[in-house]
């Protein structure tokens, strides 16, 4: 009996969101989008600038936010591309670090608005 190869499962292609959780109502607007785009949408699951009973202190604040730091990296490694929303061109640390991660495992990355000149982590 011949060997046959089962085709390969075609899916979505996935993409994560990263960028400043000061720009949630932006970020919910990428949401939108990327899957009316037909895409499988990564994104941040909370956002810490606005009050919760989960980070009211700050040693759980950051213990969490070293929690959710490491899960977006495995949502990048999940990803076949990376969006970073980016309103004004701004772009923080948190988000640099994880152009740089995105940019070690050789995703794609895209950009909501041109990144000011030095904000890219080109290097």
């Amino acid at each position: 009996m011949p060997h046959t190869t089962t085709p390969a499962v075609s899916r979505p292609a996935i993409v994560v969101l990263c960028g400043s959780t000061a720009y949630w109502e932006q970020l919910a607007e990428a949401v939108l989008y990327e899957t009316a785009a037909g895409r499988i949408v990564l994104a941040p699951g909370c956002n810490m600038k606005q009050p919760h009973p989960l980070w009211e202190y700050p040693a759980q604040a950051a213990r969490l936010k070293q929690q959710l730091d490491d899960l977006h990296r495995h949502k990048i490694d999940l990803a076949d591309e990376v969006l970073i929303v980016n309103p004004d061109g701004y772009i923080g640390d948190s988000t640099r670090a994880e152009i740089h991660y995105a940019r070690s495992l050789d995703k794609p990355i895209r950009y909501t608005h041109p990144a000011h000149e030095g904000e890219t982590d080109r290097g």
